[in-house]
């Protein structure tokens, strides 16, 4: 099996991200069994013509790729691991791609017992939240095997326009800790910056745009401020999965002896709009915390 000749694909969690990203394989002209956890996530995708798998081991079942899409490490370890997984019902040398955000250690580990599976992994992480998933924009970090990835390449550059094999096992997750340490500070920048401008009575909407053109230019200022500044606080991606992803960030610098204290900051800020209900907001909602804090109006 090459990739530019995969035809038949597993695909396992339909949520947020997962829904548009199948769609864009099965618009490629690849056949997509999909399955989720709840049976609305599959009929939302029956449009598209993916085939619904009644269970993980029907979607992976005679597939030559298996991609999840899920939302913590518990959960691609009972994908993978549980009774009916992957490892038990793949057949052998699939090729499987978590492209979910989860513990780098864990990941290699994954690696590892696949391999004694007869099944190659790859760990992929994305980064371009909701939107990039629906225009097939995503960055893509992978770890694994460079063989793998070669023959992986041609369904994840469907999937993004930024594809790269970082190394092993593990590091994929690894430069995905990276990509939110980066985007959380940046947004928390972001967010300070506007209600900076708000407070002085300024323009905001003038401010965005001259920000937009010069050095404080971002992907979230272009992205979210306008969303910040309307108050459009839907998700693209959740404050709570945020949360999970700057733990995980934690966890690893913990290990690796390193501080990050902006990174901690942000983290509790996070924590603070997450505490007040905002859970399942988008993470613009970070700005609602630093308007509490600075007793402005929204």
């Amino acid at each position: 099996m090459t990739g530019a000749h995969v035809r038949r694909i597993g695909f396992v969690g339909l949520g947020i991200m997962g829904r548009p990203m199948a769609r864009n394989l099965a618009r490629a002209g690849m056949e997509v069994i999909g399955f989720s956890r709840t049976r609305a996530s599959i009929d939302a995708v029956a449009d598209a013509g993916i085939l619904p798998g009644a269970s993980i081991a029907e979607a992976v079942d005679r597939a030559e790729v298996v991609i999840t899409m899920l939302p913590d490490t518990p959960d691609v370890v009972s994908v993978a691991k549980g009774e009916g997984g992957i490892f038990a019902c793949a057949r052998p040398r699939t090729i499987w791609i978590d492209m979910s955000t989860i513990d780098p250690t864990v990941a290699a580990a994954l690696a590892r017992e696949a391999e004694d599976c007869d099944i190659r992994a790859l760990d992929a992480p994305v980064s371009g939240g909701e939107s990039g998933a629906i225009a097939a924009t995503l960055s893509i970090m992978v770890g694994g095997a460079r063989e793998t990835f070669e023959e992986a390449e041609s369904v994840l550059t469907v999937l993004g326009t930024t594809v790269a094999h970082i190394g092993p096992a593990g590091h994929g997750q690894a430069a995905k800790l990276c990509n939110q340490v980066i985007g959380a500070l940046t947004l928390l920048a972001v967010s300070e910056g506007l209600v900076l401008a708000e407070r002085s009575g300024l323009d905001t909407s003038a401010v965005l745009q001259v920000l937009r053109g010069g050095a404080a230019s971002s992907w979230m200022l272009e992205h979210l401020g306008p969303r910040m500044l309307a108050g459009d606080h839907s998700p693209g991606f959740f404050v709570d999965l945020q949360l999970k992803d700057l733990r995980l960030v934690a966890e690893t610098a913990r290990r690796l002896s390193l501080p990050l204290p902006g990174t901690a900051t942000c983290e509790q800020l996070f924590r603070a709009v997450s505490a007040a209900g905002g859970g399942k907001l988008g993470t613009q909602a970070l700005i609602t915390v630093l308007r509490r804090l600075a007793a402005t109006e929204t």
